[in-house]
C-alpha cells in the first residue's frame, strides 16, 4: 500500500522534526502534525522560523521547503486522524510521579488517550506506528483498545523507535545509521511494515532498514539507551578514581577507545547526562525486570543512574569544598542550562540538579545559556518542589550577556558544552569576577593550560 497521507500525534522534539523530514523526503505525501498544545502549534506555524519550538540545526531550513506545501501543522486531531492512512504517536511518556511503579515506570495516559481517540474517529482500516519510546509489550495494549473499542476497522500497530540525538537530529534523520521496524509477522502485519519501509526507502539505503517482532523492536529501543548511557556512567565513576589518583580520564577513555572492542564513543566524561531519553529508558528497564522478578538484573541497570546522581552531587559538592566550604550568599554563574549542546531541551539536565544543590545551601545562581529562555529555567527548578517558585526566582538570575553574568561571581561553572563558551575572551572574565577566580569545567572543553596561564584555578572532571 502507497501511504499518501500521514498524521503525527505530538508536535515536539520527536514528531515535528521526524515529520518534517519525511515530507521534505517525500512530497508526495502529505502530513499532519497535531497537537493539543494551541502555543506549540502556534509556534510551529509561526512566519519567524526563528520561532520554532524545537532548536534544531538544520530544522528551520527543512520546514521553511516543506511547510505549507506537504506539511501542516494543526490542533485539529480528531480531522487529520479521519483522513489519514498512516498514524504515528509521538507523544510524551514521562516517568509516573506517582501510583504504582512511581519513580521507574512509563506513564502511558498519554498513548493510551491516542489510542482511544483514534479508535473514536476512525472509519477506515490505520496503520498506528509507536514512534514514543515504550515498554515492552505496549503495542499489544495499543492493539487491543483499537480493536476492542473501535468503528469494525482494521488496525496494524508497528514500533518504530526514534534514534535521534538532540542537536543533531536532522543530520541523524538523513543520514540515519539504521531504522528499526517491529510489526506482528502475519500477512497483514508484513503488509503495513512495507508500506513503512517504502516510506523510508526514499531516502535510505533498505540494508539499513532492519525489520523485527514488534516486542523486540520497542525492547531494543531501551536497550540501545541503556548502554549508551552505561557507558557515560561507567567512564564518569572513573573520573573520580582518577581525580583520587591524579590520572586523566581524558587520557584513560583515549587508551580503551582505541581497543577496538570497545571503541571510542560515549566516553567523554562530564558532571553527567541528561536529556528526555537515558534516564527515563533506564528506569523503564529497571522497573521491567524487577516485575519480572529479575531483581539483579534490575540493580545492575539502576546502578547507571546511581552514578549519574553522584557524579552530579560530586560536581556541585566540589564547587562548595573549593569556596572554603560555603556557597551562602555568593554568586555562582552557570555557563549552559540545556542538557547538551546546540539544542533548547532542559528535561533531566544536570544543571537543574547541580543548582538545586547549591540553592538549598544558599548561593546565587546566575545563568548565561543561548537558547534556554528564564521562564523554562524557572520551571526545571520548581519541578523539583525543593522550595517555593518564591525562593527559586530569588536564587536564580537569568542573562542575556555572558560577560554581565559573570560580574561579581565566586566561580564559574560550564554545565552545557557549548562551543562558543570556548572562544569567550577569558582575560575580560577574570577581570570581573571575585578573586581568586575559579572555573568548574563540567564538560572538559576548556583549554585548562591557558585559564591557568591567565590567574584561573580552574576544576575539570577526571583531572
Amino acid at each position: 500500500m502507497k501511504i499518501k497521507k500521514i498524521c503525527c500525534i505530538g508536535a515536539g522534539y520527536v514528531g515535528g522534526p521526524t515529520m518534517a523530514v519525511i515530507a521534505l523526503k517525500c512530497p508526495y505525501i502529505k502530513i499532519n502534525v497535531v497537537d493539543i498544545n494551541k502555543d506549540r502549534i502556534d509556534a510551529w506555524n509561526n512566519d519567524d522560523l526563528d520561532n520554532l519550538p524545537v532548536y534544531e540545526p538544520g530544522l528551520a531550513d527543512v520546514v521553511k521547503e516543506a511547510r505549507g506545501r506537504n506539511l501542516f501543522f494543526s490542533t485539529d486531531v480528531e480531522n487529520a486522524i479521519e483522513e489519514s492512512e498512516m498514524i504515528f504517536i509521538a507523544v510524551n511518556t514521562p516517568t509516573k510521579t506517582h501510583g504504582e511503579g512511581k519513580g521507574q515506570a512509563a506513564d502511558l495516559k498519554y498513548v493510551e488517550l491516542c489510542a482511544r481517540t483514534i479508535a473514536k474517529v476512525s472509519k477506515t482500516d490505520k496503520i498506528v506506528i509507536e514512534k514514543s519510546t515504550l515498554p515492552v509489550r505496549t503495542a499489544e495494549a495499543v492493539q487491543i483498545i483499537l480493536d476492542k473499542t473501535g468503528n469494525g476497522v482494521n488496525f496494524e500497530v508497528l514500533s518504530n523507535p526514534e534514534f535521534l540525538a538532540e542537536g543533531t537530529a536532522i543530520k541523524d534523520l538523513f543520514k540515519s545509521d539504521r531504522v528499526l521496524i517491529g510489526g506482528q509477522q502475519t500477512k497483514s502485519g508484513k503488509e503495513a511494515i512495507s508500506s513503512l519501509v517504502d516510506i523510508y526507502a526514499n531516502w535510505i539505503p533498505k540494508e539499513k532498514i532492519y525489520t523485527t517482532n514488534v516486542w523486540s523492536s520497542e525492547l531494543s529501543k531501551l536497550v540501545a539507551n541503556a548502554f549508551l548511557a552505561q557507558r557515560i556512567s561507567s567512564i564518569n565513576s572513573i573520573s573520580a578514581l582518577c581525580e583520587a589518583t591524579k590520572a586523566d580520564v581524558d587520557e584513560v577513555a583515549t587508551a580503551i577507545g582505541m581497543d577496538s572492542r570497545i571503541g571510542n564513543k560515549f566516553l567523554k566524561s562530564s558532571v553527567g547526562f541528561g536529556g528526555s531519553c537515558f534516564q527515563k529508558d533506564i528506569l523503564n528497564l529497571v522497573y521491567i525486570a524487577k516485575s519480572l522478578n529479575l531483581n539483579e538484573v534490575s540493580e545492575y541497570w539502576n546502578q547507571v543512574i546511581k552514578i549519574n546522581d553522584y557524579q552530579k552531587r560530586r560536581f556541585a559538592q566540589k564547587i562548595i569544598k573549593s569556596l572554603f566550604g560555603t556557597v551562602s550568599d555568593k554568586k555562582i554563574t552557570f555557563f549552559g542550562w540545556a542538557f547538551k549542546k546546540d539544542t533548547n531541551d532542559t528535561r533531566e539536565s544536570a544543571a537543574i540538579y547541580v543548582a538545586d544543590f547549591l540553592i538549598e545551601n544558599g548561593a546565587k545562581i546566575c545563568v548565561y545559556d543561548p537558547k534556554v529562555s528564564e521562564q523554562q529555567m524557572l520551571l526545571d527548578l520548581d519541578y523539583l518542589n525543593t522550595r517555593s517558585s518564591k525562593e527559586n526566582k530569588n536564587a536564580l538570575s537569568y542573562y542575556l550577556d555572558p560577560l554581565k553574568a559573570c560580574e561579581n561571581s565566586h566561580a564559574v561553572a560550564v554545565i552545557t558544552e557549548w562551543e562558543e563558551f570556548k572562544y569567550y575572551d577569558w582575560h575580560k572574565i577574570y577581570d570581573c569576577v571575585m578573586s581568586p577566580a575559579k572555573v568548574f569545567d563540567g564538560r572538559n572543553i576548556l583549554n585548562k593550560v591557558a585559564l591557568e596561564e591567565i590567574g584561573f584555578e580552574v576544576f575539570s572532571i577526571g583531572k
